[in-house]
């Protein structure tokens, strides 16, 4: 008889009014992401890496834990030093948050937003400034590209959802995580209608 699963956390987090007021801070932000993309650390670890005080990232990092957002890695402790891990992989964005009845949850929102556009243009820059240092296979695969195109709403939401449904596909590919010639790949989309007079 096969014995009964934990439910699994789902890879992707749906952002509410709660968490998103957790999360929606510079530090936190960055916190979280090097752990989903660096793996786990401690607080001093993390405050080395962002130029912090520990005391500054041990606070946030507690918070992200109030939130769900990470949890301990007793794994990889030995002795006192306390490991902190990402518990999900991604996170989802509801519209709805930009126009919440709470002016608290829309602040919250459009500082969330302006901080991953921020991330995004840091991520694409550091690259740009480092692509020399990277294999020639590499510099021959990245992207910087856009597109005009003219749209309804509805086209619109289409292109976005086939965009994701593409992304998604590769993420269940196997890639042997000790393969040299693998590297983590940002893949960022971005769709929005230009203003014209």
């Amino acid at each position: 008889m096969d014995e009964p699963r934990e439910p699994q956390e789902p890879q992707v987090r749906s952002l509410d009014a709660r968490s998103l007021r957790g999360l929606a801070h510079p530090l936190r932000m960055q916190l979280l992401d090097t752990l989903r993309f660096g793996g786990p650390a401690t607080a001093s670890q993390l405050a080395a890496t962002l130029g912090e005080s520990s005391g500054a990232t041990s606070y946030h990092l507690r918070q992200l834990a109030a939130h769900g957002f990470i949890e301990d890695a007793p794994e990889h402790g030995k002795g006192r030093e306390r490991w902190w891990k990402a518990v999900h992989k991604g996170l989802s964005f509801d519209d709805a948050l930009l126009t919440d009845t709470n002016p608290d949850v829309r602040g919250a929102a459009d500082l969330y937003l302006h901080e991953v556009a921020t991330t995004q243009t840091r991520d694409l820059s550091t690259w740009l400034g480092n692509r020399q240092s990277w294999p020639e296979e590499w510099n021959r695969t990245w992207d910087m590209s856009s597109a005009t195109l003219r749209l309804t709403p509805e086209l619109a939401r289409e292109l976005v959802e086939k965009m994701h449904a593409l992304v998604e596909t590769y993420r269940d590919r196997a890639v042997d995580e000790d393969d040299a010639d693998t590297a983590q790949v940002r893949v960022q989309t971005r769709a929005f209608p230009l203003t014209t007079d």
